[in-house]
């Protein structure tokens, strides 16, 4: 049986697992040069910093390549609007967070009942170095809580995502895990439609925000049934008035233009 294995703090690992005997054996792993990290983080005298997957298994010569001794992972309930726990998941460096000082990337997408990918990105490990904290919320509208999470945040509930999203970066500020005025968000495509509403409902909570081809009119792009989209994304068509005016809510175009923005956002906007 062959299969991935993904972590916040390891790089995905193709394993092969053998169901008659028990044994396993690490196929394909990505390299995270060990050696520049031992020294980026001063233990260079250290011997080894992978993990053997278990006791019984440590006869075996396999272990996973993983940073676990410099980066740490955390998770969190977090309480949104209505009560609803909301999961958050942060990542952050042993050796270089600042504690109360440490700048901070909210990741979100919300949308399609996908569960927001949270695994080990090699680009990332740049900003960890430098003390920033990287964290992933779990919003309606996306997997983690099965179909009703999903639907819970999608058509005339799709506000839940976005309140979600802002109770999540809150919380980060609120419990002095990230700097206040130092937090960014961060999506893609729906996602960007998420984090775009979430700054324009609460514009003094964010600093900046990175949005990688994001859907930023969905009021008036669902309106042409001709163009390229999922058919997922017609499952609030809104040629329903109910729907449409629902979109409106939350349509990072539409509220934009209505939105105040403090003055140090002005460039950015």
């Amino acid at each position: 049986m062959r299969f991935t294995v993904a972590s916040p703090l390891m790089p995905d690992a193709i394993v092969d697992y053998d169901l008659s005997n028990g044994k396993w054996n690490i196929i394909q792993q990505q390299n995270l040069l060990h050696e520049r990290t031992l020294v980026l983080y001063g233990s260079a005298s250290s011997v080894n910093i992978s993990k053997d997957f278990s006791s019984s298994n440590a006869k075996d010569d396999h272990s996973w390549n993983d940073l676990s001794e410099y980066f740490a992972c955390e998770y969190y309930d977090v309480s949104s609007h209505d009560g609803v726990l909301v999961p958050l998941t942060i990542i952050y460096s042993r050796h270089r967070k600042k504690g109360s000082q440490s700048p901070g990337l909210l990741h979100g997408l919300g949308a399609y009942g996908e569960i927001l990918d949270k695994r080990w990105r090699s680009e990332l490990k740049s900003l960890l170095d430098r003390g920033w904290v990287i964290a992933y919320a779990d919003v309606r509208g996306g997997g983690v809580g099965g179909r009703k999470w999903h639907y819970d945040g999608r058509r005339t509930e799709k506000l839940n995502s976005v309140r979600d999203f802002v109770s999540c970066a809150k919380f980060l500020i609120e419990e002095e895990i990230v700097q206040e005025r130092k937090l960014a968000g961060w999506g893609y495509s729906a996602g960007g439609l998420l984090v775009a509403s979430a700054i324009n409902s609460c514009p003094d909570l964010f600093r900046a925000a990175f949005l990688n081809v994001p859907f930023l009119d969905p009021s008036s792009t669902l309106v042409h049934p001709i163009l390229p989209l999922t058919p997922a994304d017609y499952e609030g068509y809104p040629g329903d008035v109910e729907d449409f005016q629902a979109i409106r809510q939350y349509s990072p175009t539409i509220i934009f233009q209505k939105t105040l923005y403090p003055a140090r956002m002005k460039s950015f906007a």
